[in-house]
């Protein structure tokens, strides 16, 4: 199984200069957490999820409408293709430690993203299943993780 059969391809996203606002919104209205960010070409720079505009909006002395999304974006990303096999996805996840991957073509361009809850619809518990359940919940384990630091309540 590929990524292309599990990924979401109805995805959204913005440019570096979207604002917090508007960035907020398009998750709003696709209730999702996480919107890639790309260039005209739609080749992925970086991505932004619902904590980074939380945590903009309450650290800054600004309205979310005069941030822009590239000041808090994250610029590390890792994507995987649209002709990966399944698990090469599950092995980025885990090792990444994120819950969403943006899927690429051979062109490098933005064409879906693939989330724990899209590998979690088809994840099955039985042998020579091509979504082994023990994997994905290796993979949710893995990006599930404490990290060492220290947690306060």
């Amino acid at each position: 199984m590929t990524v292309k059969d599990l990924m979401t391809s109805d995805v959204k996203s913005c440019d570096p200069e979207t604002d917090l606002a508007t960035a907020a919104k398009i998750m709003w209205d696709c209730d999702c957490g996480i919107v890639p960010v790309v260039n005209a070409e739609q080749r992925v720079l970086g991505l932004i999820t619902d904590r980074d505009v939380c945590i903009a909006a309450a650290t800054r002395a600004m309205i979310p409408a005069n941030i822009r999304v590239r000041e808090v974006m994250s610029g590390d990303v890792h994507a995987c293709s649209q002709d990966d096999d399944v698990r090469t996805a599950l092995n980025t996840l885990k090792e990444r430690r994120v819950r969403r991957l943006p899927v690429v073509d051979q062109q490098n361009r933005l064409v879906g993203i693939i989330s724990m809850n899209d590998l979690v619809a088809r994840a099955e518990c039985r042998r020579g299943a091509e979504l082994p359940g023990e994997e994905f919940l290796e993979t949710l384990k893995a990006i599930c993780e404490h990290s060492g630091r220290a947690v306060t309540a």
